[in-house]
């Protein structure tokens, strides 16, 4: 296995960032036989797509690779670097947009939403986004792909991108690129904002009371719980029960993801307890898991240096993995002699 993910380099990183997906990552990295191998990269290249200040980017590229390291990725087990300094992704990238169509990327869910309706405003670079996504797991021959449910698409897109290259430009039984299948994590928890348990925990809602960030310490950790907005019932025994109660729902679920445990069983043993007892053991779990991260991350984030050293370690692992792909597709493409 060949597993490869990326994340954008946005800094302050959250809860729901670290039981959503870096977790996962962590556990891939954990249980990945001998032979196998993860590549980790911040995708410091998609967030051109969209209006930036330049400073930020740099500056949350360095906290989010501190952040990943903080939360169990070893850069001496797997191959974590920021996009930028292996340009054999935007070299692929331009090679594979011969070869993708114009009506594939109009469909694209994300590009519809986030160009909105000033599409002729947007940026060439937001409405090629997805062929750089397949650019960055086909250069690696990836086998799989951790995925949420919104990137499922652009992960379809992928493949059809590398099979229809494999079809116009290599031989039947010889095809260059590998279909990357998607990776479902079964425990990737969807975490909800603490002040409204409709929408997803997030760094650009305005409310810091929000989420809880990596870097909280145990006051403002236990603060922002008992702050967190529910409603007076007390909790049911069954997970049935919560559909019609966001907050109340949100509240379980982080609880149920930090303990590794079944909803139903964590009802069963709350149930009838109001929220004023429940929150303090909520509290306790999250300041018992996240103190040793936030230690670490702060600890990582007062020496740059050694978090740059550690990417340009990982990118010159990740540019000797991405050479022989990409001059196969060169090959293909006939801009090199076979």
């Amino acid at each position: 296995m060949r597993v490869v993910s990326g994340i954008q380099p946005t800094g302050n990183l959250h809860l729901g960032n670290y039981l959503g997906a870096i977790r996962n990552w962590v556990q891939m990295q954990d249980d990945l036989d001998e032979g196998s191998e993860c590549l980790f990269f911040l995708a410091d290249m998609h967030a051109i797509s969209m209006p930036h200040d330049p400073a930020e980017l740099h500056k949350g590229t360095l906290e989010m690779a501190a952040a990943l390291i903080a939360c169990g990725i070893d850069p001496d087990r797997s191959v974590l670097f920021n996009q930028a300094q292996v340009p054999q992704h935007a070299e692929l990238q331009w090679l594979l947009t011969g070869t993708a169509r114009m009506g594939w990327l109009n469909r694209m869910t994300q590009w519809k939403d986030k160009a909105g309706k000033n599409r002729e405003g947007a940026s060439v670079a937001l409405f090629a986004y997805p062929v750089l996504q397949a650019a960055d797991v086909l250069l690696y021959q990836a086998t799989h792909v951790p995925v949420g449910e919104d990137q499922k698409q652009h992960l379809e897109l992928a493949r059809d991108i590398a099979q229809k290259f494999n079809n116009d430009f290599c031989a039947e039984d010889a095809p260059l690129f590998t279909l990357p299948e998607p990776f479902i994590p079964p425990a990737a928890a969807r975490i909800m904002s603490l002040r409204d348990g409709t929408k997803k925990m997030s760094k650009s809602d305005p409310s810091e009371m929000s989420r809880i960030a990596l870097v909280d310490d145990a006051d403002t950790i236990m603060k922002k719980v008992k702050k967190a907005k529910t409603d007076p019932d007390p909790l049911p025994d069954n997970l049935a029960a919560l559909e019609a109660r966001p907050e109340a729902l949100n509240l379980v679920t982080i609880y149920c993801a930090l303990a590794d445990r079944e909803p139903d069983a964590v009802l069963a043993e709350h149930a009838g307890q109001g929220f004023g007892a429940f929150k303090p053991v909520l509290g306790e779990l999250l300041v018992e898991t996240l103190s040793p991260i936030s230690a670490r991350l702060r600890q990582l984030l007062e020496d740059r240096e050694a978090i740059e050293a550690a990417l340009a370690r990982g990118a010159a692992k990740a540019r000797e993995r991405a050479g022989p792909t990409l001059a196969d597709t060169y090959r293909a493409l006939g801009l090199l002699r076979g």
